[in-house]
């Protein structure tokens, strides 16, 4: 039987600017994995802030055509937004004031739908207000397994040395990390490849996204690394990559005991998806034709 993840973090409007125009369109990372989940097969549900306007309807209905159950913070500053600007296919991000001061209440109805799943993943989200953190471990704690993909963006990093210390120290409630090289260097000012290997002294698993490099597993002293699966000239929007390999790693751990997954097919697997993704517009997860 398949265990139900929950997803913690953002859900916004992304403004897409490029030659041709401006297109919104329903995302936020912690939305991308959850829908992706469901995509994949997997029961899921969201924790995440929405305003009460046209764009939070928009989220809304987003998810209720993917089968998605939202657990909202409704802020009265307005669904945030991220514009985003394309150059050579990667986007440059601005976030609306609502998206900086992004805050979760983690009311009883939010810690009711997390105390409920088996797996708990926590996507983009502010490591750096220390009140958020706090009841966020709060509500996370004595779940089975929480996975953590951090997300972090400069223009919603309040503070890097504090972010960076909050994650590491996160390391005691969760299990596993997935870092981007574009996240350890924005953090520690370094590859993820160097970066990956100290974080096992808190996290017993370690997920590290490499570009063109493919993706790795560190576990104790041992390693799996696959490359990737995208050829250059397929590759439309790297926009989702980073969320694809994420919820296909939460599949399978939503679908396999722990020791039983076979890492090198699983991270085949989280390949795959993530060339099939991004060789499309945006950042709904695709799976392989």
């Amino acid at each position: 039987m398949t265990a139900r993840v929950v997803v913690i973090g953002d859900a916004l409007i992304d403004e897409l600017v490029d030659d041709t125009g401006t297109t919104h369109i329903v995302g936020g990372s912690a939305l991308n994995v959850a829908v992706g989940l469901r995509i994949l097969g997997v029961p899921a549900g969201l924790v995440a802030m929405i305003g009460d306007d046209v764009d939070g309807a928009l989220i809304r209905a987003h998810l209720a055509d993917h089968g998605v159950e939202l657990h909202p913070t409704i802020t009265p500053h307005g669904t945030g937004v991220a514009r985003s600007e394309r150059i050579d296919g990667e986007p440059r991000y601005s976030f609306s004031d609502s998206m900086v001061g992004r805050t979760l209440a983690f009311d009883d109805a939010q810690r009711a739908a997390i105390a409920s799943a088996e797996v708990v993943a926590v996507s983009g989200f502010p490591f750096d207000v220390a009140a958020q953190t706090a009841l966020l471990t709060q509500a996370v704690e004595g779940r089975p397994f929480v996975a953590v993909d951090p997300n972090p963006r400069t223009g919603l990093l309040h503070d890097a040395d504090a972010f960076r210390d909050a994650l590491e120290a996160f390391g005691g409630t969760a299990q596993l990390i997935k870092l981007g090289d574009d996240d350890t260097r924005l953090l520690w000012g370094e590859p993820v490849a160097d970066v990956a290997p100290r974080l096992l002294s808190r996290y017993p698993y370690v997920l590290a996204t490499e570009g063109g490099d493919g993706a790795s597993i560190r576990i104790g002293d041992a390693r799996w690394r696959h490359p990737t699966l995208a050829t250059p000239d397929a590759v439309v929007d790297t926009m989702g990559a980073g969320d694809a390999v994420f919820a296909s790693v939460l599949a399978e751990l939503a679908g396999t005991a722990i020791p039983d997954i076979e890492w090198y097919d699983a991270l085949g697997r989280a390949m795959a998806i993530a060339a099939a993704t991004i060789a499309h517009p945006g950042a709904l997860l695709r799976t392989p034709s």
